[in-house]
């Protein structure tokens, strides 16, 4: 795989994804998004992937889309337009949804606009302090164009999301602790030492549940009460007669750390 815009990497059965155009801030391009989904579909079909961490290489996370592509300067047709974002950038948002892995983004600078929105699409947000998260299309005479509408308001609630796409306003990193864009804050020169270390701390768990509770977390926010409980009733039908449950009683009992199969 190229390494020119993005840098894939496996160890200890996670994968690092690195936006890699510091010059650029990391802003989106073609080149990057083509590698960015093959990456993904490695993650998904990997067996050694565990988990996977998203961050940018430099001092920032992501720009956003290029601005070298935006303006007057570009001129394509509304169809054309539309078709080039659902059946290129949006590849990522539709790609990452397909995996059951957990997905964490550690930010370590800007993340604005689409590089926001790329941040969004993992299960857990963390940041260096030093960065600062923008909804900047406003500005720009723009919309959310790679799933912000979707993922904020379930993230920090519709109001908040609405403030933030209408204000434009910049949120840093203790704000974005606050509000719930992220779920921790690190001094900058730890925070991928941090990220890897909470990441290999979910790895010890059982893995089989690690991916059935997220797949269940996410089927919830659009079910009611009675059937949400109808479809946990079944995993845990399941997950009582797992070896995974019967190794983690056993090790509790035997006061020692448990051999998980999948591990």
């Amino acid at each position: 795989m190229s390494e020119k815009t993005l840098i894939f990497d496996i160890q200890d059965n996670i994968a690092t994804i690195t936006m890699n155009k510091p010059e650029r801030k990391n802003a989106l391009d073609k080149e990057m998004i083509d590698l960015w989904v093959n990456a993904l579909d490695e993650c998904r079909e990997n067996k050694d992937i565990s988990a996977i961490i998203l961050t940018g290489a430099g001092d920032a996370f992501c720009a956003g889309g290029d601005k070298a592509n935006l303006g007057a300067n570009n001129k394509i047709d509304p169809l054309e337009t539309k078709n080039h974002f659902w059946d290129h950038f949006q590849r990522v948002a539709k790609k990452t949804a397909e995996i059951e892995k957990p997905i964490i983004a550690a930010v370590n600078g800007m993340a604005t606009g689409a590089g926001m929105d790329m941040s969004l699409h993992c299960d857990i947000r963390f940041a260096a302090k030093s960065a600062f998260f923008r909804a900047s299309y406003a500005a720009f005479g723009l919309v959310p164009g790679n799933g912000g509408t979707y993922f904020l308001p379930r993230i920090v609630g519709a109001s908040k999301a609405l403030e933030l796409f209408w204000s434009t306003d910049i949120v840093k990193s203790d704000e974005a602790l606050r509000i719930g864009l992220v779920n921790k804050v690190f001094d900058d020169e730890v925070l991928m030492k941090e990220t890897v270390k909470w990441v290999k701390n979910v790895l010890d768990q059982a893995p089989i549940p690690v991916r059935v509770i997220k797949r269940l977390i996410y089927q919830n926010l659009n079910m009611d009460l009675l059937s949400s409980l109808d479809l946990i009733s079944s995993h845990m039908a399941f997950a009582r007669t797992s070896e995974d449950h019967a190794e983690a009683i056993k090790a509790s009992e035997e006061k020692r750390k448990p051999v998980f199969k999948g591990k």
